[in-house]
């Protein structure tokens, strides 16, 4: 049985790390040893849980399966670990969270010092990411994250929401003319890369209520940045859709402009993200808690 754990936790890890040379360095074995656990582990089933190449490893069907309920059991047992150790009311150990780039470093960033003297005890790893990636793949105890949810096997909370515009220079809307929604598909865009543009989240509508849809858009220009697609649209290379947060100072000194301001996009949604858990560790509730506050002032 502590055989099996062990080839478990290595095949997990692996997952988790993306290749067997990174697994071996935080679990401190050799990277031979890591992969005699995931083929002992393999042989011990008689499945194959990876498909290995030289350039990436990716997860079999039953090693998804496998992966997915283990993860969940190890998840369990840390958790366990943390209430034994009195985490209920010690604010200690590891914080792992992410946000977005750009609204981390202008919303999250500059709160960080207060919650840090807050609970000295507590060791913080922050990092930026866009997407909705699985927390548990992750191992993230919180992910804040712009735009609606699309992983319902996580628990979130709404932070506020935001308004995004279609902007563009005064330059390029005086040569290209916009009159109405059909002529924004004979432009250039700058859109993220994360984004599709014809999601329901991505109707405009009017001051009647009347709704209409994007229309197919050229994305001559993409990005997972929102600085990066600010940037290239203050450069006049394209029109983009982008958060008011972001570009406010830009209207005010008019570098950028709305298109059709007669019509309106859906509010964006603020969320903060965590691992839909039985119990929620102390530290987690402490940070959220703290979140909440703090951004409502």
């Amino acid at each position: 049985m502590q055989k099996n754990l062990k080839q478990i936790t290595s095949f997990l890890q692996v997952v988790d790390s993306g290749s067997f040379t990174k697994a071996a360095e935080i679990l401190e074995l050799s990277r031979s040893m890591v992969s005699i656990d995931v083929k002992q582990l393999e042989k011990s089933l008689n499945v194959s849980l990876l498909v290995r190449n030289t350039r990436n490893i990716a997860l079999t069907e039953v090693g998804k399966y496998f992966y997915d309920d283990f993860k969940r059991i190890q998840l369990q047992i840390e958790e366990a670990f943390e209430r034994s150790q009195n985490l209920a009311t010690n604010i200690t150990g590891t914080l792992r969270f992410s946000s977005t780039n750009e609204f981390g470093q202008r919303y999250i960033l500059p709160l960080l010092p207060a919650f840090c003297r807050q609970y000295p005890q507590l060791r913080l790893q922050y990092s930026f990411n866009s997407s909705f990636d699985d927390l548990l793949a992750e191992k993230l105890d919180i992910a804040i994250r712009l735009g609606n949810l699309k992983n319902s096997s996580l628990k979130s909370r709404k932070l506020g929401e935001y308004a995004i515009y279609l902007v563009a220079t005064p330059q390029f809307a005086n040569q290209c003319s916009i009159k109405n929604i059909e002529d924004l598909a004979h432009i250039p865009w700058v859109t993220h890369s994360l984004l599709n543009l014809q999601d329901s989240q991505y109707i405009l509508q009017n001051c009647h209520g009347e709704k209409f849809g994007l229309p197919l858009l050229n994305s001559q220009y993409e990005s997972n940045s929102a600085e990066t697609i600010r940037q290239l649209a203050l450069a006049s290379l394209g029109a983009a859709i982008c958060p008011a947060w972001l570009i406010e100072e830009d209207l005010k000194a008019q570098r950028l402009v709305r298109l059709l301001p007669e019509f309106e996009l859906p509010k964006q949604n603020i969320q903060l993200l965590y691992p839909n858990t039985q119990t929620l560790p102390a530290k987690t509730r402490a940070f959220i808690e703290f979140l909440v506050g703090k951004l409502k002032e």
